[in-house]
């Protein structure tokens, strides 16, 4: 009788044997396949995610590409056009604006002064001297981003129309934290970059950027910082 039932114990072991490799087997199988398309997955959510990071970081300053650098200043002359790249179209989009043609004018954009130095909102600088020839032009604080809860409004720009000169017609703005006699721009923060756009109206210099050197644009002087 024991002999008969370990006969056929025996027997069941050696069907179930090769019925759990198989299992087993099966089951290896399907963590391969589940392993190969959780990382696909995986692959995929990073990429995009990049993707996003790497397009709102391109498109949430100024324009990456087409720039023509003169002195501190770097003029956009295709910043409107028909055939401008992806990248400036979105950050047009992004704006909400519409730049300036070429047969409108010449956008200008600084970030650093005339020493190559970062503009800083705790800094004071000169920004004057001659303007390439234009019918209008205007400067302005570019970023300043929206106006903090309770404080009141300040100016953010000066034109061509409105800004004191010197008897010889040459102009000079202050920009900085503190209050400064004449053509005044407060800092747009306590802290932090700032970058200055300036925009000519029905001017020459748009057509032929390369002629423009960095006597014919202002000069950015820093004349010192906050401790």
């Amino acid at each position: 009788m024991k002999l008969a039932i370990s006969e056929a114990l025996g027997r069941m072991s050696a069907v179930e044997g090769p019925r759990r490799s198989g299992a087993v087997r099966l089951v290896a199988r399907l963590w391969r396949k589940s392993s190969v398309a959780g990382l696909a997955v995986y692959a995929l959510a990073l990429g995009g995610a990049l993707g996003l990071a790497t397009a709102d970081w391109a498109t949430s300053g100024g324009y990456p590409f087409g720039g023509v650098q003169v002195g501190a200043w770097t003029a956009w002359p295709r910043a409107s056009a028909a055939n401008a790249d992806p990248y400036t179209r979105a950050v047009n989009a992004r704006r909400g604006e519409i730049p300036l043609a070429v047969g409108e004018g010449l956008l200008m954009t600084a970030a650093v002064d005339d020493m190559g130095r970062a503009l800083d909102a705790t800094c004071t600088y000169q920004i004057g001297g001659a303007t390439p020839p234009a019918r209008a032009w205007t400067l302005t604080v570019a970023g300043r981003g929206p106006r903090e809860p309770g404080r009141p409004p300040v100016r953010e720009g000066f034109t061509s129309t409105e800004v004191l000169r010197t008897p010889d017609g040459r102009f000079s703005v202050m920009l900085g934290p503190d209050v400064q006699p004449g053509n005044w721009l407060p800092s747009p923060r306590a802290s932090g970059p700032v970058r200055l756009a300036l925009r000519l109206y029905d001017t020459p210099a748009a057509a032929s950027v390369g002629s423009l050197d960095r006597t014919s644009v202002p000069a950015i002087t820093r004349l010192g910082c906050a401790s």
